[in-house]
């Protein structure tokens, strides 16, 4: 499995924070029923790395990585855990060399053109653009016109009414937080087919706009 075409191709990365053992199988069965097989797991509560195992176990063919990672001890332990990339929300070049050693996809965060290029350059495959809303998607089109050849995911604040701008403007993922899964809004019955819902619709805004751009292209 390649997971960083797997991250290209389905251009969303659903951020769960407040995974747990007891929810985060039913999360990740409806993320796949809408479409994403991809969840990125955030590391900052104490069930995070059990919730993380069981997901690579029970979860099958679903790419899972970790968000959140601070330091290479966090990176360590979830790659061990079974994580097939790690995210940071800031430049950590010790995260990216420790993680690359481990031969997991590493997505390091990154704002400024200094830092993508040094993020890059110290071999992380992707550069998390965080947070992406507050300079928005102009911000995007300006950074992709000297590096190209950067692979970016934009995450922060971004929601359906936004993503289409963010995909035109260059970034190969976006990364989705509360509008795709908020665990703290209660995770009952009909949460999961709101999930899977929400998962189809982000899905759906990616294909219109890979339409969009084919028929530019003809």
């Amino acid at each position: 499995m390649d997971v960083k075409l797997r991250i290209r191709d389905i251009r969303v990365v659903p951020v769960i924070r407040g995974a747990t053992v007891d929810n985060v199988i039913p999360i990740g069965l409806a993320l796949q029923r809408g479409g994403i097989s991809i969840m990125e797991i955030t590391m900052e509560t104490s069930e995070a790395l059990r919730a993380l195992e069981k997901a690579v176990i029970e979860l099958g063919e679903m790419v899972i990585g970790a968000g959140t990672v601070l330091d290479t001890e966090t990176a360590s332990r979830a790659i061990a855990t079974g994580a097939q990339f790690i995210v940071s929300p800031f430049l950590s070049i010790d995260v990216i060399q420790m993680t690359k050693q481990n031969r997991v996809v590493s997505i390091a965060g990154g704002l400024t053109p200094t830092e993508i290029v040094n993020a890059f350059q110290h071999g992380a495959d992707m550069v998390k653009i965080f947070p992406a809303h507050v300079f928005g998607p102009n911000y995007i089109r300006s950074l992709k016109e000297p590096l190209p050849h950067i692979p970016l995911i934009a995450t922060g604040g971004i929601n359906t009414k936004t993503a289409g701008e963010y995909i035109k403007a260059g970034v190969d993922a976006i990364g989705v937080g509360n509008s795709l899964v908020s665990v703290k809004d209660g995770l009952g019955k009909d949460r999961w087919k709101i999930i899977t819902e929400r998962a189809a619709q982000w899905v759906s805004i990616v294909q219109k706009e890979r339409e969009k751009k084919t028929n530019e292209l003809y």
